[in-house]
């Protein structure tokens, strides 16, 4: 089993930067990818980033080149750096890690972008 931590979130404004961070323990050892998603009211979850275990990212289109996920496989964490964060940015954001046996999901953290 794989628990899933996150932290970071918090009320920003239009412009300003946010880094999250997601902690893994339990069987970490078998982890692949992991990412992070987003769900804003009213909408379905959706993928923000992703990064394998040998650091290859991919990114929505609509943060690239705004956000950058990274991963310190030592410490089992998972980082979203987020800058010129945008009001449409607004969602409970999401840890995810990927095992053989499915997907584990942290309890997420809201992040609020005000104009």
């Amino acid at each position: 089993q794989v628990q899933l931590v996150e932290s970071g979130g918090g009320l920003v404004q239009a412009g300003g930067s946010l880094r999250l961070s997601c902690a893994a323990s339990g069987t970490t050892f078998n982890i692949n990818h992991m990412g992070w998603y987003r769900q804003a009211p009213g909408k379905r979850r959706e993928l923000v980033a992703v990064v394998t275990r040998g650091g290859i990212t991919n990114y929505a289109d609509s943060v690239k080149g705004r956000f950058t996920i990274s991963r310190d496989n030592a410490k089992n964490t998972v980082y979203l750096q987020m800058n010129s964060l945008k009001p449409d940015d607004t969602a409970v954001y999401y840890c995810s890690a990927l095992v053989n046996g499915g997907t584990y999901w942290g309890q997420g953290t809201q992040v609020t972008v005000s104009s």
